[in-house]
């Protein structure tokens, strides 16, 4: 039997005493947002006992009804959201209320500014809706008793939100959860019945449970005020704007408008519901593929898993939404319905629901696409490799800068691309590098400008993997400018002519090879080249600097292939090479040509002060001292 007297006092995680003071002392608009987070819990924990009586009925107890409650008493000036759902152990208090157990939290807390309105939209972003609380409370108390538990093994957790919180056991006679908080003075608004009815209807009226609201003056009214139905499992011509935004605030706990959304009921062979959004800013752990990622799952309007990741492809991991499916077994497992066949035919289909969602977008509204493809078009990228049955659609939603975009114009598509005038030959050419300024400067792009080829520029780290993936579209194929020997076709305006090297040039290649050994694979004369001395060039199938980088970040062993280095036998600098007939000035000066073609394509020197005391004895002759 629980020992009613039995208190114990905590400290909060660093974590938490930090958020809490910047939640008290920082934020001061949009306070309303405590009441969402906390019915949005409530509803939370009332589906999740739903889903547990499947099994095991017996945990409804005496009361089969789920519903939230919302209890103001001025006297006392209290507000308590209450709920008989799944419930918490004492365990569960100190593990949910004490710390916060993600991985982003540091990251969360460096991105809250004291700026009401932006901080109080990560609120929700990062999942710590709970503590909002005392934004308006002086003192917030959890009671709780898990559903199948005795009612002595009930908990009560308190706090004044300044670094410590008590807890104590405590006899709780119903199952679920009572949060009460005590509000401050001057937050006596949120105990007007009118304020609050308001806010329930317009955050909460789509939760598919009954929200009563009960006055400490009128006890006897006790009706629900929101409508207590499922908002996806209503007709569409019957749901606003506005309720969409609300539902989608609530189940992704998230407080910026989505873009956009998409809501379908399929019949016939397969029946369900889905209602999926594509967010308008990024959760803090959208780089985490290992995070837990998905739609709610309900079968039958019976909640199942908050994280079913069965029904759309990892790298649409940022659309949220819900999947209600009245073809799947209630008592389903995870391992059945990853083995499920309906599965996987309603996984093709939605994925092809958001393709053509984006599509649309992309079509219908360019600054909303944009907004979209800044935050999540690195993560689409990825499907051009996990999903080869819609590459070709993916690949019209990729979006890129080029050499004919201009500072003030949206990135533009492969389509885009095509469909310049001057654009007649089968390639579609390409640059990958390090950043966009290191792409535009590239001396890849030199004479591929002045013939008046267009060039993608891709700058992101995983560029390099997707093109290995993505080679044609729309039967044209993808040509690495910076690669192999390049051989422009009647695509350009001026056709390239291959010029057989002179006897002294191939004197010179001859004698930079021997220069720098095995260093490079090759030296040639350039035909990419107007106005550098040289570049680094690597054959067609070898891996680049990007994808060396990312396997070695990776943990993994990168290939050691040498690149060829091509040259500018017009270059001042060529020119001073090849007139040079000190062996050793000779070999300092191919040297430092080489490492000078390393650094323009973004990659550090492996002795960065050999290279600048090389230059210093170039500069200065004699004086200087130069590096083997």
């Amino acid at each position: 039997m629980a020992d009613t007297d039995q208190q114990a006092t905590f400290s909060f995680q660093a974590e938490v005493k930090q958020l809490l003071h910047l939640m008290v002392h920082s934020l001061y608009s949009n306070k309303e947002i405590f009441l969402r987070e906390l019915i949005s819990n409530a509803s939370d924990a009332n589906d999740k006992l739903r889903f547990e009586a499947i099994a095991n009925p017996e945990l409804f107890e005496d009361q089969p009804e789920l519903k939230i409650t919302v209890t103001l008493d001025r006297d006392a000036q209290t507000l308590t959201v209450s709920d008989n759902g799944i419930g918490m152990t004492r365990d569960d208090v100190i593990e949910q209320l004490g710390t916060i157990a993600h991985s982003g939290t540091a990251e969360f807390l460096g991105r809250l500014s004291g700026e009401a309105k932006h901080d109080s939209q990560l609120i929700g972003q990062f999942g710590v809706g709970f503590y909002s609380a005392f934004i308006v409370a002086e003192e917030v108390e959890v009671s709780s008793r898990r559903a199948g538990l005795p009612e002595t093994d009930g908990v009560r957790w308190s706090s004044k939100g300044e670094g410590e919180y008590s807890v104590e056991a405590i006899t709780k006679a119903g199952r679920g959860t009572d949060v009460k908080l005590k509000l401050k003075s001057a937050e006596t608004e949120f105990l007007e019945k009118y304020t609050v009815n308001a806010l329930i209807h317009k955050y909460s009226d789509h939760i598919a449970f009954p929200v009563h609201l009960i006055d400490g003056e009128d006890s006897g009214d006790e009706q629900p005020v929101n409508r207590a139905k499922a908002l996806w499992t209503r007709p569409r011509s019957e749901i606003e704007d506005e309720e969409y935004v609300e539902f989608y605030k609530h189940i992704a706990h998230d407080f910026a408008d989505p873009l956009v959304w998409s809501h379908n009921r399929v019949e016939g062979k397969r029946e369900y519901t889905s209602l999926l959004y594509i967010p308008s800013t990024p959760p803090f752990d959208l780089w985490n593929r290992e995070s837990p990622k998905g739609v709610k799952l309900y079968v039958q309007r019976v909640f199942i898993s908050d994280e079913a990741t069965q029904f759309l492809p990892l790298y649409l991991r940022f659309v949220r939404g819900i999947v209600d499916s009245s073809d799947l077994s209630l008592n389903i497992s995870r391992e059945l319905l990853q083995q499920d066949p309906n599965v996987a035919a309603i996984k093709n289909a939605l994925t092809k629901r958001m393709l053509d969602l984006l599509e649309k977008l992309a079509k219908d509204d360019a600054e909303k696409y944009a907004q979209f493809w800044a935050a999540f078009g690195t993560v689409l990228k990825e499907g051009i490799v996990e999903d080869p049955a819609n590459r070709e659609k993916i690949a019209g939603l990729l979006r890129f800068t080029s050499t004919f975009s201009k500072a003030s114009e949206a990135d533009r598509s492969l389509s885009d691309y095509i469909g310049e005038e001057s654009h007649s030959g089968d390639k579609i050419y390409y640059l990958t590098a390090e950043s966009p300024a290191a792409a535009r400067n590239s001396p890849h792009l030199e004479s591929l400008r002045d013939r008046g080829v267009e060039v993608l520029l891709m700058t992101e780290r995983i560029d390099e993997w997707v093109m290995q993936h993505l080679t044609e579209y729309q039967g044209k194929s993808f040509r690495d400018v910076s690669r192999g020997e390049l051989d422009l076709e009647s695509d350009s305006k001026e056709a390239s002519v291959q010029v057989e090297p002179s006897k002294d040039e191939k004197q010179l290649l001859k004698k930079i090879k021997r220069s720098l050994r095995d260093r490079i694979d090759t030296v040639r004369i350039s035909d990419r080249l107007r106005e550098s001395a040289a570049c680094l060039v690597f054959k067609e199938n070898e891996m680049g600097f990007q994808m060396r980088e990312l396997l070695k970040q990776a943990g993994h062993e990168a290939p050691e292939d040498a690149p060829s280095l091509e040259i500018n036998p017009d270059h001042p600098l060529i020119v001073r090479l090849e007139s040079e007939s000190d062996d050793e000035t000779f070999d300092l000066l191919a040297k430092v040509v080489l490492e000078q073609a390393t650094l323009i394509e973004g990659q550090p020197l492996d002795d960065p002060a050999a290279f600048v005391k090389n230059v210093n004895h170039l500069i200065l002759g004699d004086s200087g001292e130069a590096s083997a």
